[in-house]
């Protein structure tokens, strides 16, 4: 196993002195992080989030929160670790629709204050098209 030194400096179990704090890397805690899984949804979340921004165009962010809290009271060797991911996806382009309020209030297509055409649906008076010898 490796770990990383104060000095950012990657280091094997052979080359660990006793006084000196070695890091873990983030990867290696991630990976055992929920069994696994932590490691799991966050690769998922990244993929459908960079596949939101190439389909609109705009920006979005993936969060991981890890929370880290003593056990139990009184015993600061024994932690739990809990994670939250939130994923804030890039919205797409809605449509906008175009409404008029009527006396009430209410919302309808059609201006009130417009008048009305007396239209109709016409007749369908196209022919099938002839066939021309060749």
């Amino acid at each position: 196993m490796s770990a990383t030194n104060t000095r950012g400096e990657v280091v094997t179990d052979e080359q660990t002195q006793d006084d000196e704090a070695q890091v873990r890397p983030f990867a290696e805690f991630l990976v055992m992080q929920g069994r696994g899984a932590t490691h799991d949804e966050l690769s998922l979340r990244l993929h459908e989030l960079v596949a939101a921004v190439q389909e609109t165009g705009k920006a979005g962010k993936l969060q991981l929160t890890i929370e880290v809290k003593p056990l139990s009271k009184g015993d600061t060797h024994t932690l739990s670790v809990t994670d939250t991911i939130a994923a804030k996806m890039p919205a797409g382009e809605r449509p906008v629709t175009v409404f008029f309020t009527d006396k009430d209030g209410n919302l309808t297509r059609d201006d009130p204050r417009q008048m009305r055409l007396p239209l109709r649906e016409a007749e369908d008076r196209r022919k099938e098209p002839k066939e021309v010898a060749r």
